[in-house]
């Protein structure tokens, strides 16, 4: 099947040969002719799976163009927004449609403006209920959308928006076409699906169908203190062209950043304490590739879609398989293929185990390259280099120089000598477990599994450890996860939470003197 047999509209249709597609993935082809038909969608995909263009495509080609807002998305996160709209624009451009963005931090009277010109409108909860509810503006914002779409739900839910939600589809005619898409299906979105939605047509796309088999998937074992050493000989080995480091901090991501970009690597890092400009400014120097390695945390970076990304790094892997499963959809897209890495220390392996059990793949157990191992690389890939490389002007103009002081076999050698001082790799020659440590890190978690640990039955279904509303260490109830490291300290709680352009943090840390310092912070 390709796009041709959907029958879009000649203008879309050029503009999807334009960007390169020629066959719809799972969500797209069952979502577009049902779109298309007129009926509501409650669709459960995850992030890379191609939604924008399995909403957009059909709700594009079914606009009447009468000049008013014909659709409106809503969306969890300002970074998606923009995203979600240009894409549509892209689309669209060739039948004059125009989209409006709208999220907090920005004029309200320029949004109207562009509202006002606009067929659809991509908005974040919070700014698009202020304007439906003439807060700011002392006007109340009068919009009929036939098509409204609610774009990762279970986001929006988790960063408290349902309510707002609710009042914003409280404000729309109720004879739209909804259609809501999520990667997880909660009790909360059920509901709003009920609730909202009529007789809508079910898609879910299961986790087999949405691992990508172009995704290269592995794992590292290393202790605490060589995590930052495995981080930066591994990025040496992989060369990625365009990466990212997902940290669980902001903190974290701080330090990551200053460490790589102190050792030369072009680097930047993202997380809710950047300032709106410098954000987009991030984003889009890592789109253009100005900015190879983006060092970010998981809720930063939402929304954020690059489909050449070449790596994904998991400095520190997550509390769940759906985190999991998000951070690596970041590569691996638009038929490319994609390499995920994942940095876990002895006591995270159970972790890892329940991520494998979560998402159906089991990952591949790798070894920390040593310094000549990463050196041997390196070097193949500069003859590759030299190979495909055209010879300059310059070049031939240089060499004419260096040749009338040097014979061609010390010339060689001292242009390798230069460029062979490029590839002296840092850090101990060998980090981490070995192979056979490994092999018995992994006999010793299976053999405590019958016994100890991630026990079904008793009050904390399990005695000791790795317990899943337990007592002690790597708890996933209460009220944030705790991770006991090898230093004694504890740290946990969500980042932050995001409402248009408000953002809640809650952090805290315990530190083995006892002490304990953390701060919660609303910033506007």
């Amino acid at each position: 099947m390709n796009f041709t047999d959907f029958n879009l509209k000649r203008e879309i249709a050029t503009a999807i040969d334009k960007a390169g597609f020629t066959e719809p993935s799972p969500i797209q082809k069952e979502a577009i002719p049902a779109v298309i038909e007129g009926r509501d969608v409650v669709a459960q995909a995850h992030t890379g799976t191609g939604k924008t263009a399995a909403f957009g495509l059909p709700i594009l080609n079914n606009l009447q163009l009468n000049g008013e807002v014909e659709a409106i998305v809503i969306v969890p996160t300002r970074e998606l927004a923009i995203q979600v709209s240009d894409e549509l624009f892209r689309f669209g451009k060739g039948l004059g449609i125009k989209t409006a963005t709208v999220y907090g931090g920005s004029s309200y009277r320029r949004q109207i403006q562009h509202i006002e010109n606009a067929a659809i409108v991509v908005a974040t909860p919070g700014r698009l209920l202020d304007l439906l509810q003439g807060k700011t503006t002392g006007e109340a914002l009068n919009l009929s959308p036939s098509f409204v779409v609610l774009d990762e739900a279970d986001e929006m839910l988790d960063m408290g928006f349902l309510n707002d939600i609710k009042e914003i589809l409280s404000y729309l005619p109720s004879d739209r076409q909804t259609l809501l898409f999520s990667a997880t299906m909660p009790p909360a979105i059920k509901d709003l699906a009920q609730r909202f939605l009529e007789n809508p047509k079910t898609i879910s796309i299961t986790k087999e169908r949405v691992t990508n088999d172009k995704i290269s998937q592995s794992y590292y074992i290393v202790e605490e203190y060589e995590r930052d050493d495995a981080l930066v000989r591994l990025i040496d080995f992989k060369n990625p062209t365009k990466s990212i480091v997902f940290c669980r901090t902001k903190k974290e991501v701080d330090r990551l950043t200053n460490l790589l970009t102190s050792q030369g690597y072009s680097a930047k890092g993202l997380h809710g304490d950047v300032e709106q400009r410098d954000r987009e400014g991030i984003i889009k120097g890592f789109r253009k590739s100005d900015i190879e390695i983006l060092i970010a945390t998981d809720v930063a970076s939402r929304g954020l879609d690059v489909s050449d990304i070449t790596h994904v790094f998991n400095y520190h892997i997550p509390f769940d398989g759906e985190s999991y499963v998000h951070r690596i959809g970041r590569t691996g897209r638009a038929g490319r293929e994609g390499v995920a890495v994942s940095i876990i220390t002895p006591s995270e392996f159970r972790g890892l185990q329940r991520i494998e059990q979560t998402i159906g793949t089991k990952l591949e157990t790798k070894v920390v390259p040593n310094i000549e191992k990463v050196k041997s690389v390196k070097m193949e890939q500069f003859v590759e280099k030299v190979e495909t490389k055209d010879i300059s002007e310059d070049a031939t103009a240089l060499v004419d120089m260096l040749e009338e002081k040097f014979d061609e076999k010390t010339l060689v050698l001292k242009l390798a000598s230069i460029i062979a001082e490029d590839y002296q790799i840092k850090g101990s020659d060998v980090i981490g477990k070995s192979m056979a440590d490994i092999t018995r890190i992994i006999e010793n978690t299976y053999r405590r599994g019958g016994r100890r640990d991630n026990r079904g039955g008793g009050r904390f279904g399990g005695r000791r450890d790795n317990r899943g509303g337990g007592r002690r260490d790597n708890r996933s109830g209460g009220g944030f996860n705790r991770n006991r490291r090898r230093d004694g300290e504890r740290s946990g709680g969500g980042e932050y939470r995001e409402r248009g352009d408000r953002e809640y943090r809650g952090n805290r840390e315990f530190r083995k003197d006892g002490n304990r310092s953390g701060r919660r912070e609303k910033r506007y």
